[in-house]
This record gives C-alpha cells, structure tokens and sequence, in this order.
C-alpha cells in the first residue's frame, strides 16, 4: 500500500545511502510477561501497582505481549521495510535480584528476540537500561546508592556476553534526566522518590553509569558501536528580557547539558545551574575522569520545545514553563507542542560539542487520539509530524551537522509509563483487549518512505 501523502520532492534518497532509518521501543512498554520464567519485579511493576500513580488506573499487564508475540511483531517490522529494531533488555527478567543469580530463561528469550531480527534480516540496536531498575536494587537505594556502579556493570557484562557475538549497536541508558528528574525528584515516576537528596545522587550515579557501562562494552566487544542517549527539549525565553533568558538558560542546563558534559569531560555546568553544587557531597576523588567516556555516537530524543519565564517562586531554577495549551499551538496528545524546529536546534546545539562524533535521532514521534474506522486507523496527523520533522533532521544534515539516523517512536502503541495506554504514539494501532494489531496509515508511509 502506498499513500498520497508521498511528495516526489521529499523522499529517503535525499538523506543519503548511508543514513539510518529504525523504529524504537522499551522493553517495560511493549513485553508484558512481567512475572513469567523467573523475571523479578522492576520499580515500575511496583510502582503502577500503587493506586493513583497511573492516568486512569492503568495497569501495564500484558501491555503490547511482545514477550509471547515477539515473532509476529517482529515480522510486521519487516513488511513495514524498517532495517534497524532498538529495544531494551529488562534488567530484572535478566537478574531478577538485581545481581547475583542469572535467570537463564531470560537470557534465552532475548538470544530468541535477537536471532529473529537477524533471521529477518532486521539489525538489533540493544538499549541497556531503559529505566525497569530491579525492585531489589531500589530496595537497597536504587540510583541513590554509589554502589549501583558496581551492579551496573555486573549487568553489562553479563549482556555482552550473553549477546555481544550477534549485537553489535548498544546504547547503554535511555534518557537519564527523565527517570533521575520524574522518579528521584518530582516523584511522579518510578520509584516514586522526591527532593535534591535523592535527585543529587541519582544523577551522579547515573552520569558514572554511562561511562562504566560504555568502558565494559569496550572491554568485552571491542569492535561494538556504543552509544548512549538523551532526552532533550528546545528552550526558548518568553521575552527578551534578561531576567527570562536567563531563566531559560538554568531549564536548557538542567534539561540538556547535566549528563551530556561530564560525560565529555567538561564536568557538570554549575556555573549556569548553581545548585548542581550541592552535587560536591556525593563526587569522590577520581570521579569526574570516571565520568568520561568516549562513545561512538550520542542519541538524541526529541518531541517538543518548551517555552520558558522566571519564576522567583520555583526553587532552584527560579523559572517555570508556560503550558502550550496556554500558548495557542498545535498539540499532541501528551500536550506538547508540535515545533518541528526543535529537532534542529537541538542538532545544532549539540554539534557545537567537538567531543561527539556522531549523532543519531533515536526516538521522535507523536500521539494523537487514534480511531478504527472499518478495520482502519488514519492518522493524517502523524504523518505530517513525522515529515515535518524529518524535513528538519535533513536540513541539519544538509547544513553539516552530524546526524546520521532516525529512530521513530514507536513500533505499537504501548504502556505510556505513568500516562497508561492514553497516549497511542504507535506506527501501529493496539487494541489492548484483544491484541490485534492494525498498521496505521502513518506506518505505511514510513514503509514506503524507507523502501529500499
């Protein structure tokens, strides 16, 4: 099937022979299985167990039952012409303690999820830690505990041998401002914790992670790609006034350059965000050279741009967000803004690093509210989101800028973290009840727009 909505002047052939197109999706969101074959629970089996913690008390369940229908789904993503499949491995399905005894099954059906993608010619992109922190670890402080360096590893190492003779792209974390921020500060995510005491440390944590885990892929596959992503917004002031461009200075800091610069051994920006001196507490010696690492490429993760004013009542920042409902723009269904120039600033400000010497978008896309009309989803919307920004990726690159793929968010509609099944940003159409899958109109114009 091809759709209309294909131009003749826009097409895949512009980005180049070498460009990387994919779909991405997060283990926790899509398997389901979440006490099947010896897997522990993970902070989010906990946390959305508690009552008010999820949009309209929305359980994850079976979620998407990737684990049972992995074969299928799989097959959809090779119909759909999509090379590149990044998904995670669920620490918890793999360690169910965290550390110490390996689950076997859980090892076996991820070599089963991998030799599948390969068999139908779909390439693996492994993300290891897309925020399913094992409940035992949280029990023992979660991010808060200085040891989770030493357990980290323990499970990088245990994954790279696992399957490192067939994967060769990794990313080791997935957007470490969102579950440091949503889960150790506001407390709106799993585990549910709050306030700079838990927030500080997390991030500390976090940032040297990233480098351990990057140095023990290294170690073990010495040829492997690695990388490792973050979540970014587009921060602009409200007005020209120097009390609101500095306010949005702190929110970009917090929001784009905290995990990214120490990893590129520029330590952590404290002089545009103050308050990431209380960070000194937990820094040890040698610590900011353990933060370094030099990875193969860096993902970028885009929706939206935020809008930003001073607020001399917010502490630490003292700024807040003007709502983009407030603003009278073009929405998603999470509410956000759809500015398709976010994703090149946000290309552009991160090719000002010299220290990153590759770039790709490894998740952007949209949820709107989704109907079946006749045994069809149309989803106009979607697509023009989808093009549009992808005209933006092509401009950065057309302009110099280092980027080198694209990752759309997300195979199926899924469990929306603490938004539930609300949100539907799927390429293709789930109806949680009954498990069938419908491809939507916007999954076929990326099928016909990537076709080889």
């Amino acid at each position: 099937m091809e759709l209309t909505t294909q131009t003749s002047d826009f097409n895949k052939k512009l980005f180049g022979d070498d460009f990387t197109w994919g779909v991405a999706t997060a283990a926790f969101q899509i398997e389901g299985a979440y006490d099947h074959e010896g897997k522990g629970q993970s902070i989010w089996d906990v946390f959305s167990a508690k009552k008010g913690s999820i949009l309209n008390g929305h359980k994850p369940g079976d979620a998407c039952d990737f684990y049972n229908r992995y074969e299928a789904d799989i097959d959809l993503i090779k119909q759909l012409n999509i090379p590149n499949f990044r998904f995670s491995i669920s620490w918890s399905r793999v360690f169910p303690d965290g550390i110490g005894s390996v689950n076997q099954s859980g090892i076996d059906y991820y070599n089963r999820v991998i030799n599948y993608c390969i068999k139908q010619g779909v390439t693996p992109w492994v993300t290891l830690y897309h925020w399913d922190l094992p409940h035992a670890l949280e029990l023992k402080g979660g991010w808060t505990n200085r040891e989770m360096v030493t357990w980290f590893t323990e499970f990088v190492i245990v994954c790279a041998q696992n399957f490192g003779d067939r994967v060769k792209n990794w990313m080791i974390m997935n957007e470490p401002s969102v579950f440091t921020g949503a889960g150790y500060f506001l407390g709106i995510h799993a585990p549910g914790r709050k306030g700079l005491g838990n927030f500080m440390p997390a991030v500390h944590h976090a940032v040297l992670c990233m480098a351990a885990g990057g140095r023990t892929l290294r170690s073990i596959l010495p040829d492997a790609h690695i990388g490792t992503t973050f979540s970014c917004s587009y921060i602009e002031p409200a007005s020209d006034k120097p009390r609101d461009v500095m306010a949005a200075k702190r929110v970009d800091t917090l929001l784009n350059r905290v995990y990214i610069e120490p990893t590129l051994g520029l330590g952590y920006p404290v002089a545009d965000l103050p308050i990431l001196r209380k960070m000194d507490k937990y820094i040890q010696p040698g610590d900011m050279e353990s933060a370094k690492f030099d990875f193969d490429f860096i993902g970028i993760q885009l929706y939206t741009r935020e809008i930003v004013k001073y607020s001399l009542l917010t502490p630490y920042v003292h700024a807040s967000l003007i709502g983009a409902k407030h603003r009278n723009v073009a929405l998603t269904d999470m509410g956000w803004e759809v500015y398709p120039p976010a994703i090149y600033e946000i290309l552009k400000k991160f090719n000002a690093y010299t220290g990153i010497k590759k770039i790709y978008v490894t998740e952007n896309g949209a949820a709107f509210p989704d109907e079946v009309k006749d045994g069809k989803v149309h989803d106009p919307r979607r697509v023009e989101y989808l093009q549009n920004y992808l005209k933006q990726v092509l401009k950065a690159k057309n302009e110099g800028y280092k980027v080198s793929g694209y990752f759309v968010w997300t195979l199926t509609d899924n469990f929306e973290w603490a938004e539930g099944y609300h949100p539907r940003f799927g390429l293709i159409h789930v109806d949680f009840d009954t498990q069938r899958r419908i491809i939507k109109s916007s999954g076929q114009w990326y099928a016909d727009f990537i076709k080889p």
